[in-house]
């Protein structure tokens, strides 16, 4: 018997807690039964899971490592009909969700699943999986900045923080610094920045855990390897 939370992680409906919420607006009937309860239980072998109607079963597990290209948005669909980072994927990968997400602006590295324990592994802080970053700001970034950015900054009423900031290069016109993140706040990186008044002109996610993004072009995608997961998913 496994949570029923649990069930639906792992058969790629969605995220253990998008999976929490669709149980509790109604949407899940198991054995012909709606269950709102998020202790519930079900037997995988024996059980009729549905949502929406829909029968729920086990699939196959896949894990892809994309460099999404600027201008791809993360969701499925996009209501100002924008690419998707699906459209760059085998249409039968449908199924498949971003584990976190890149803004529309930005490239580099992003996974993409339909294993729910893998996507929360990497997602909830508790677990700090770090990513790396690579970003080109408009005007000069001084040590003092980054050493503020690793003490953490108050910004919009919320704490950002850096776990590392490495300055690569500065001018009075661009700086190259390299940024190491463990919770992955919405636009945080950008939003460091912007706490001191600098605009980030590009950003680039280059590795997330051990897995780096190395010389995977802008649209192309890699299955990763059993190693890689175990790496990914291991205690830190």
């Amino acid at each position: 018997m496994v949570r029923l939370q649990k069930f639906l992680a792992e058969a790629g409906v969605a995220s253990r807690r998008a999976a929490e919420q669709i149980i509790v607006a109604g949407r899940v009937a198991v054995n012909g039964e709606t269950v709102t309860q998020l202790g519930s239980k079900v037997d995988p072998q024996h059980d009729k899971v549905e949502v929406d109607s829909q029968r729920v079963t086990l699939k196959r597990k896949h894990y892809i490592a994309l460099h999404k290209p600027r201008g791809y948005i993360c969701s499925r669909k996009d209501e100002q009909s924008r690419e998707t980072v699906h459209d760059l994927l085998p249409k039968e990968w449908a199924n498949l969700y971003t584990v976190g997400r890149l803004d529309c602006d930005s490239d580099g590295l992003i996974f993409l699943t339909n294993d729910g324990e893998f996507s929360l592994r990497l997602t909830h802080p508790r677990y700090g999986v770090r990513k790396k970053y690579f970003a080109l700001v408009e005007g000069r970034v001084d040590e003092k900045m980054l050493s503020d950015f690793t003490h953490g900054v108050v910004f919009g009423g919320e704490k950002l923080k850096a776990e590392r900031a490495r300055l690569l290069s500065a001018n009075n016109s661009h700086s190259e610094v390299e940024l190491e993140l463990a919770e992955g706040k919405n636009r945080e990186v950008r939003r460091l920045f912007e706490s001191q008044g600098l605009f980030v002109e590009r950003l680039t996610r280059v590795q997330i855990g051990k897995i780096k993004l190395g010389e995977l072009k802008p649209g192309k995608w890699r299955t990763l390897t059993e190693s890689e997961i175990k790496s990914l998913i291991s205690p830190i």
